[in-house]
């Protein structure tokens, strides 16, 4: 009980604190190690694709690189045996056949092309066929049978995959391994995980690696000559947020019950964050905020969890007691949302962030705090232009124009910031994108709000970075969609029904 009330705790629902995914860790340290891990290189190549540069086309150059290596290892006329899986690796090796007529060049698939598991790897499987190359399909281990060669490309596993090699992948790899011949693999050795560096005990010992875009964690530990193709992914597929992004960071499901502090001066924010949070796949949502104006945040929406406290405003003492709650259910916390200035209200803040060690989207009022407060608390900022400015960012009209400067002002502030503004700046002071969506109608009241739940709900599954990305470009989706009806009408609560189809509908990727 607090102060004779019933607390926010509701046991019968509110399980133990759950362990964040482990990705999130590999990812941040790997691209901040200037390489790009597997699971990053996937949106970065969805993004090319929705600049304008087909995963056809990026196919065409991988697999040309790929036969340019061979070449380097291997002279006209020789013996070449490629082993190809029935996935995008295997689609860059059988591309890479066409390049090598003047070889001796056999292709055996693992599996049976009716199970090559992508339409473009399937069209240039259909090509080597119908163009009269040596194909072999091999749908278990006992067709695994190689020729002679001077040359194996490994082609079965890509990026994405991890673990022990499965068979016929298994057996295929102890033949490569066996082979008196150059191997090759193609982007990774097959088994080698792209994400952590880890490499399977049963998976290939490649002697040169053609690796593609950037380089990918570890490949350097390998025995192994290392080449890093460029195949035209342009920068902007990395610097610009895109359905890569989002794909990345977005929940399989109902996950995460967010907690927001927020409602005294002003209402409608702290609700708009929390229906957010649940329309962006959060389980519940929970609203702490004064008695005074609980009525009203509860009036929004039947959905959101309010918890009423007796207090007008937040205060210390009120947040020892929130506080306690956040900590036992590894809470995401929404911290700002209409809670005002009052200089107590400022110091619950200071108080709450120096003490918790969670996981905080500090928004509105509770970023005035920030620069000076010193916290083991994971937190995302989310400042317009002029709250950026406040807390000692730059002052500037063109948060794109000043992505260096807002970089460094993360930095030194320890931080992920996530700049609000007609394009939006994302960072952590070492890697930074810029999300370009959005439209002149989101200029209304409470835009920031929604943009806090979905990076709230975001945060139960994705690296701080990602989630902060990806809840920019979604939050700036929802309103050009509703701007397709009426521009300059549109409403933040009008955003709330637009957010789901924009995270998991197939047609913004």
């Amino acid at each position: 009980m607090i102060d004779g009330r019933p607390d926010f705790r509701v046991d019968s629902e509110l399980p133990p604190a759950r362990e964040r995914n482990s990705h999130t860790l590999n990812a941040t340290a790997s691209e901040r190690s200037g390489m790009i891990t597997g699971r990053r290189m996937a949106a970065v190549d969805e993004n090319a694709a929705a600049l304008g540069v087909p995963r056809k086309q990026l196919m065409e150059s991988s697999g040309n690189a790929v036969a340019r290596a061979v070449k380097n290892v291997a002279e006209s006329g020789s013996s070449v045996v490629i082993v190809a899986g029935r996935g995008n690796n295997g689609g860059d090796a059988f591309v890479a056949a066409r390049f090598l007529d003047q070889y001796d060049v056999t292709t055996l698939l693992l599996g049976r092309a009716s199970d090559i598991g992508t339409e473009i790897a399937r069209e240039n499987w259909d090509t080597l066929q119908r163009a009269g190359y040596d194909t072999r399909e091999c749908p278990d281990s006992s067709a695994v049978d190689f020729p002679e060669a001077d040359v194996v490309v490994d082609a079965m596993l890509g990026t994405g995959i991890s673990g022990d090699l499965r068979e016929p992948a298994a057996t295929a790899a102890e033949e490569i391994n066996a082979a008196d011949a150059t191997v090759v693999s193609v982007d990774v050795p097959s088994g080698f995980d792209a994400d952590d560096g880890d490499h399977a005990e049963n998976g290939v010992t490649a002697d040169h690696v053609v690796t593609f875009h950037d380089t990918k964690p570890r490949l350097e530990d390998l025995a192994a000559e290392v080449t890093v193709a460029d195949i035209g992914i342009p920068a902007a597929a990395e610097r610009f947020v895109g359905p890569g992004d989002v794909r990345l960071a977005r929940p399989d499901g109902r996950e995460g019950r967010p907690y927001v502090i927020g409602g005294g001066p002003y209402t409608g924010a702290p609700a708009l964050a929390a229906q957010a949070a649940l329309r962006a796949g959060a389980e519940l949502a929970f609203v702490a905020a004064p008695d005074a104006v609980s009525p009203e945040i509860q009036g929004y929406s039947e959905d959101l969890i309010v918890q009423p406290y007796e207090e007008d405003i937040l205060t210390p003492g009120r947040a020892t007691a929130l506080l306690e709650t956040a900590k036992q259910y590894d809470n995401v916390v929404v911290l700002g949302p209409g809670l005002g200035t009052k200089d107590e209200t400022l110091e619950a803040v200071r108080w709450f962030l120096e003490s918790y060690a969670g996981r905080v989207v500090v928004d509105a009022d509770a970023l005035a705090v920030v620069a000076d407060v010193e916290t083991d608390a994971t937190l995302v900022c989310t400042p317009n232009r002029g709250e950026l400015a406040r807390m000692g960012g730059p002052d500037t009209d063109d948060l794109a124009a000043a992505a260096d400067e807002i970089e460094s002002f993360a930095a030194d502030l320890g931080h992920v910031v996530l700049a609000k503004g007609a394009n939006d700046v994302i960072t952590d002071g070492e890697r930074t994108r810029i999300s370009r969506s959005g439209t002149v109608g989101m200029k209304v009241g409470g835009t920031g709000d929604t943009l806090a739940g979905i990076v709230a709900a975001l945060l139960e599954y994705a690296d701080p970075l990602e989630a902060a990305a990806a809840g920019a470009h979604v939050n700036g989706r929802a309103g050009e969609r509703l701007a397709e009806r009426d521009e300059h009408g549109l409403l933040a609560s009008d955003m709330l029904r637009e957010l789901p189809a924009t995270l998991w509908s197939k047609t913004d990727e």
